[in-house]
């Protein structure tokens, strides 16, 4: 082949470079894009049970222009060990050419993409999208929803709650780097009377939050995402169910949101992300419950934000920062 036909290596980009392209208003901004966008395609994720009790996951999604691929492993055994429990990448070709146009890391995009939905979603639903703000887990997602919501909805107040206390005085100190006051709570049942805005985001291996939250408060749930899994008692969430709304990702939840299932709930029935953006708005009664078990979409949506910034960077390199879910 001539040089002339010889193809450019598509780049791959670490961790920190790939936050470096999903600020977080425009992350929730095209995710937005995606839900009205009428070319996306989005099939059913295939899971894969490993061998030795990691699961593989192939998340594929395309537009008119991007067709992309998350190809991700979770490995619950790395837990406490220095490799991640969240490997994998997210690759995106041209639709047009079928040309590789990026390798991204994966588990930035999944965090960053989640924590993205939840701010979309507190956008249109949170009553007092100010806080002060509950976070329950303080992982990866716990560090992304964090800055999601103090850069995204200008949170200024954090209460920060995790089976480990060297974990949460890590984010709670990362919160204070933002601008944020934070402190390390004990009780996250004590404090959800305290806190109009809550997010969960723990491995959810066993409900960690029971008492109903106050009238006005948003709750953003976001570590269960099989039928057997569940952060939050059947209890609250019949509570919610009743006297608020619940709203769901995608129509998958209906066989994929195990706090609601196990509380009984029918999940069809509920609405989706979609239509609360393209129908009438919710009426702000009663406390709202955001119920995300992830979606390719989101993914694709991180993957056109990405093609489009990187395009305009050119071969410039990005800022130096810290890859997320390193916090300082």
């Amino acid at each position: 082949m001539s040089s002339s036909h010889r193809l450019e290596p598509s780049p791959t980009l670490d961790a920190a470079a790939t936050a470096a392209l999903l600020p977080w208003a425009a992350l929730a901004d095209e995710i937005a894009a995606v839900l009205r966008d009428v070319s996306v395609v989005v099939p059913a994720r295939s899971v894969l049970p490993l061998s030795l009790g990691g699961t593989l996951f192939v998340m594929p999604a395309t537009d008119s222009r991007v067709a992309m691929t998350k190809l991700i492993t979770l490995t619950p055994a790395n837990t406490g060990t220095p490799r991640p429990t969240i490997q994998g990448d997210v690759v995106v070709f041209d639709v047009a050419t079928g040309e590789r146009r990026l390798v991204l890391d994966g588990p930035t995009i999944t965090a960053r993409r989640t924590a993205a939905a939840s701010l979309l979603a507190a956008r249109h639903l949170a009553q007092e999208p100010q806080g002060p703000l509950l976070i329950v887990g303080a992982g990866v997602q716990g560090l992304a929803h964090l800055e999601a919501f103090v850069q995204g909805l200008g949170v200024q107040d954090v209460r920060v709650a995790s089976r480990s206390a060297a974990s949460a005085e890590a984010l709670a100190r990362h919160a204070r780097a933002l601008g944020a006051k934070a402190r390390v709570v004990t009780d996250a049942d004590a404090e959800v009377r305290h806190c109009p805005l809550i997010v969960t985001c723990t491995p959810a291996h066993r409900v960690v939050l029971c008492t109903p939250p106050l009238a006005d408060a948003f709750v953003a749930a976001v570590g269960a995402y099989t039928p057997t899994m569940a952060e939050l008692s059947p209890t609250l969430c019949l509570h919610i169910a009743q006297q608020g709304h619940i709203v769901v990702d995608t129509p998958d939840a209906r066989h994929e949101a195990g706090d609601l299932l196990q509380a009984g709930l029918d999940v069809g029935a509920m609405p989706t992300l979609r239509e609360v953006l393209q129908g009438p708005r919710i009426q702000r009664t009663g406390p709202v419950l955001f119920k995300s078990c992830g979606w390719a979409g989101w993914d694709l949506a991180a993957a056109r934000l990405a093609v489009r910034a990187h395009g305009r960077a050119g071969a410039a390199a990005p800022a130096p920062g810290l890859p997320l879910g390193v916090i300082p």
